[in-house]
């Protein structure tokens, strides 16, 4: 018993003239389902409807360039040698795009759509964590279809068979060996950091930046072990460890500096995730006082 791959057709299908890549459907209905959960919960505290879209229109273009060249960047000999097709760097349809560098482009993204918006970047980014984490397991199921992201072989029962053509089957191994299945482990990790994070939200006070420490601290620990023992094309690093793990260990670092922080800064709850209260109260009078007048 083990997880067959899929049939390499699949990855990619016509319609038309056009050819659609399942591993970018994922990454799309993955988006799709953030910003409708992060819409209903930012709702809930008192956002107006749609104002994630806004943002999102902000964060998602900028998080998938941020996706694209860190992994670009990190996987170097993979893009640029001698005769290698530059147009590859841009070529996102055939995976190879980093939950990490996401972050960062996203991160700017969402800080200049916030501000636009008069939203709290934190605020905003405790609404998106467990709708960030659904989207990263939505996403994986992506690289499944491409038959990517595995790590060191295996005789469990869920190994993941990987066929001896597929480019990144290591050397030296014999037809047949299986492989962890690292996107199905990384999915399983999301779904459960969902889980708690949406627990410990009902018993404990988890705003001013707090849920997104805690998604930082959870994905960060679950991605440095999984990239421990992935085999499959790994990122360039420092001293023998590549850099997504030096990646998840900064996350683990920031997200623990931005729990305690905040902890220290905001003693009291939340009570607005309007950047200036004050002025939007004010913003929001001025309509009913001139229509006031006129009558």
């Amino acid at each position: 018993m083990s997880i067959p791959s899929p049939d390499p057709n699949w990855a990619q299908f016509a319609i038309g003239p056009l050819t659609i890549h399942t591993y970018a459907l994922c990454i799309i209905t993955g988006m799709i389902v953030a910003v409708i959960l992060t819409q209903r919960r930012l709702a809930s505290r008192g956002a107006e409807p749609g104002v994630v879209i806004d943002i999102a229109l902000w964060a998602v273009p900028l998080g998938i360039i941020g996706a694209r060249f860190y992994h670009v960047f990190t996987h170097v000999g993979d893009y640029f040698y001698p005769g290698a097709n530059l147009a590859d760097i841009f070529a996102i349809w055939d995976g190879g795009n980093a939950l990490y560098g996401s972050l960062i482009g996203g991160a700017l993204g969402a800080w200049i759509g916030c501000r636009r918006a008069g939203i709290r970047l934190w605020s905003f980014a405790d609404a998106l964590a467990p709708g960030l984490l659904i989207a990263q397991a939505i996403g994986r199921i992506g690289n499944y279809f491409n038959h990517e992201l595995f790590g060191l072989p295996t005789t469990l029962l869920w190994g993941l068979e990987i066929e001896p053509t597929n480019p990144k089957f290591p050397d030296g191994l014999a037809d047949g060996t299986l492989f962890h299945p690292l996107f199905l482990y990384e999915i399983i990790w999301n779904l459960a950091g969902v889980a708690i994070i949406l627990l410990l939200e009902r018993r404990i006070a988890l705003r001013w930046g707090r849920t997104f420490a805690l998604y930082l601290i959870w994905y960060g620990l679950g991605r440095s072990w999984l990239e421990a023992i992935r085999i499959d094309p790994t990122s360039d690093g420092f001293w023998g460890i590549p850099a997504n793990v030096w990646a998840s260990f900064v996350a683990i670092a920031l997200g623990v500096a931005l729990f305690v922080v905040q902890s220290v800064r905001h003693r009291t709850p939340e009570t607005s995730i309007d950047r200036n209260p004050s002025e939007r109260r004010v913003s929001l009078r001025r309509p009913q006082s001139a229509a006031t007048r006129e009558n």
